[in-house]
């Protein structure tokens, strides 16, 4: 007889896994998890134990609470007293005596109302809006603004602040509505059951497009240049009468800026790690993305057919990333594939089903829809279209929406084959066209009842846009930190570590880990080797961390990133230097730093010797930028060979300001003797950082 899974019999037996689990150790049957397998015999000793079980609580519950059958005792019948009752009763009749009726009085119950003055506003309302709002004359709502030494017209918009200021002259208190809240319908609606959304990630040609292949049937790869995932895509299959979408990721970086902008897009991720290869430091960097979503992983080891694979090495070292799987006693489900093959899919669509019933993942469906964007691209033909996943409600043909600064109307809506469908429901990927822009990555995207609507809402959200743009701040520095500290607000101090090799990675990690007090503790997000990247910059602002690089700067993707999003980037080279300024950031005694940022990576292709210049190099410039003054540093094979300054830049006979990436320049340094071809340059700009005077 063939044997059956975990899984699959506690559903005919009308059990959670986990519950089928603890019932074998009790009988003593191992069961690593939910993918093991049992045998006739075993499920007979499983259904055996459960008639046991039953029987026994059956003869429990008749015992505690059948009560037994006791004889009454006759009352004794005193005749006097009868006698004196019925005496006093026809008394009573004689004198027509009545019954006196009180009338109950209706208990009042004393409701405290709490009354207070509360107004809803939005972003950049108008003065003749706002009046609307508070219930005022717009000629009163404007002198108020004058008496403020503000003046105003009636369609002038204003800024959150002067809205509470005057709502605060008037008496009210200001309740601010967001976009959501300002389409959404009161009232409470009915939760259904939606498919469950799986993210599928891990290192480069580790299979994931193949394995989304085999499962959706579809030739992805195939169709992507050099077989490697260029852009995000989202799938969607039946499997057993159940729905599941995928989500296909290029990289984490479109992952990380969903959840920056946060929209909770997946439910499980599914982590591929090559058996011949692996875990890589991309597949780590996937492990701490997922954990720093909280969402669920499912461990799926692919290419098990290929000679050099070694699944148990693997799952070993799965377990030194703190994925412990269920056969090592963990609660990680792992599984076995070979996308090629298509062997183990089934095992893996299981996994996900058992994985969405245990989560009981539901949403609105009687609801305008609400969703996230996945992917936006500029079509020929089409135009912009967006692949949205829808989170709530339906999304329908002809449905005026607004997704973040743009807006739009559905013109036609696409399943992942470009076929037009009618609608889309919770938890289905859907292409829309129609939009006025483009929009970003992890944008919320929300039908609306108008298109005027949709039009004033977009118009809102580019006000807010440039207005958070004008004021961008550093999110967190470590002067931010210190203030925060000596205040008692922070207890934690979360780094992104980046090194030149694992071996310093790791002893400075470990090194920081000791530095943690009981008042403020350091906590590593993740660590990993090689130069600070665009996807260690968008980790870093989800999760409020610093950038600290041990002898390795950002590129010059990451260093735009930084200032975009705010991320504050340290670079040090030697180790008891980055110790001594995060103890003294914790201790409040940050001291005044001049910092070095690397802007630009140049290639020596010919050494020139001039007679007043000395030494002049002509590189090509690989990456960011150089400007003159700049501190330069000569590297010959990975080692620094001189370090000095920037005192002449040409581009052909003319001086210049500075050179862009892709541009041919001559440089000329600082009392340098020693220049070869094939040295490479990196040039840093000096930035000092001051602290507070708290």
């Amino acid at each position: 007889m063939p044997r059956k899974k975990v899984h699959k019999v506690a559903k005919i037996m009308g059990l959670s896994s986990a519950a089928l689990i603890k019932l074998l150790d009790e009988i003593g049957i191992h069961a690593k998890g939910h993918m093991s397998s049992l045998s006739e015999e075993e499920i007979k000793k499983v259904k055996a134990k459960i008639s046991e079980e039953k029987k026994r609580v059956k003869k429990e519950f008749t015992r505690r609470y059948t009560k037994p059958k006791t004889k009454e005792k006759k009352k004794k019948i005193d005749k006097q007293e009868i006698k004196k009752t019925v005496k006093s009763t026809l008394a009573k009749m004689q004198k027509k005596e009545t019954k006196k009726h009180y009338r109950r009085e209706p208990s009042q119950k004393v409701e405290t109302q709490i009354l207070e003055n509360v107004v809803e506003v939005v972003d950049y309302m108008t003065i003749a809006e706002l009046a609307q709002a508070l219930k005022k004359p717009a000629g009163e709502v404007i002198k108020k603004c004058m008496d403020l030494g503000q003046m105003v017209s009636l369609n002038q918009r204003l800024d959150i602040d002067t809205m509470t200021l005057l709502c605060d002259e008037f008496g009210y208190q200001v309740k601010v509505m967001s976009v959501a809240e300002q389409i959404a319908p009161g009232g409470d609606f009915e939760k259904k059951e939606r498919p469950p959304v799986v993210t599928v990630m891990g290192h480069v040609d580790h299979g994931k497009t193949t394995l989304l292949d085999a499962i959706t049937k579809l030739k992805v790869a195939e169709e992507e240049y050099g077989k490697i995932t260029q852009r995000m895509a989202a799938y969607q299959i039946t499997y057993h009468g159940k729905r599941i979408s995928f989500i296909d990721t290029p990289g984490h970086e479109a992952f990380t800026a969903m959840r920056a902008r946060g929209a909770q897009v997946t439910d499980i991720v599914i982590l591929v790690v090559a058996a011949d290869d692996g875990v890589m430091p991309q597949t780590v960097e996937a492990i701490d993305h997922a954990k720093a979503a909280n969402v669920p992983i499912i461990a799926c080891i692919n290419k098990v057919d290929l000679p050099g694979a070694n699944v148990n090495l693997v799952k070993t070292q799965l377990t030194k990333e703190n994925i412990i799987v269920e056969e090592y006693g963990g609660k990680v489900i792992c599984v076995e594939t070979s996308a090629l093959k298509s062997s183990g899919i089934t095992d893996l669509l299981d996994a996900i089903l058992v994985k969405a019933e245990e989560m009981t993942l539901t949403a609105v469906v009687d609801k305008p829809a609400k969703g996230v964007v996945i992917e936006a691209r500029l079509d020929r033909g089409k135009g912009n279209i967006s692949t949205i996943l829808v989170q709530e409600g339906v999304l329908r043909k002809s449905d005026p929406f607004v997704c973040g600064p743009h807006y739009g109307r559905v013109r036609e809506l696409l399943d992942e084959n470009m076929q037009k469908i009618k609608e889309a429901g919770p938890s289905i990927p859907v292409v829309v066209l129609g939009f006025s822009g483009l929009p970003q990555a992890g944008e919320t995207f929300l039908a609306v009842d108008t298109e005027r609507r949709a039009r004033e809402l977009a118009y809102q959200r580019q006000l807010m846009d440039r207005d958070r743009t004008l004021r961008a701040k550093s999110k967190l520095t470590l002067l931010d930190l210190q203030e925060k500290i000596k205040a008692g607000e922070s207890k934690e101090l979360k780094v992104l570590l980046k090194a030149d090799s694992a071996g310093s990675a790791e002893a400075l990690d470990e090194k920081l880990t000791e530095l943690s007090m009981d008042e403020v503790s350091i906590r590593v997000v993740h660590k990993g080797v090689g130069k600070i990247n665009v996807s260690d910059i968008l980790l870093a602002e989800v999760t409020g961390s610093i950038c600290v690089g041990f002898h390795v700067g950002p590129d010059a993707n990451a260093l735009e990133a930084s200032e975009r999003e705010g991320v504050e980037i340290r670079t040090y080279r030697l180790i008891y230097e980055a110790l001594d300024d995060l103890r003294s950031a914790m201790l409040g005694m940050l001291e005044p730093t001049i910092q070095e940022i690397l802007i630009g990576e140049a290639e020596v292709r010919a050494v020139f010797k001039m007679a007043k210049a000395g030494l002049v190099a002509g590189c090509y410039l690989k990456d960011g930028k150089i400007i003159r003054n700049a501190v330069a540093r000569v590297l010959r094979d990975g080692k620094e060979i001189t370090a000095s300054k920037v005192i002449s830049l040409k581009r052909f006979k003319e001086d210049v300001k500075e050179v862009l990436a892709g541009y041919e320049c001559g440089v000329g340094l600082e009392s340098v003797d020693d220049i070869q071809e094939g040295d490479t340059l990196q040039f840093y700009k000096l930035e000092e950082t001051r602290a507070g005077n708290g």
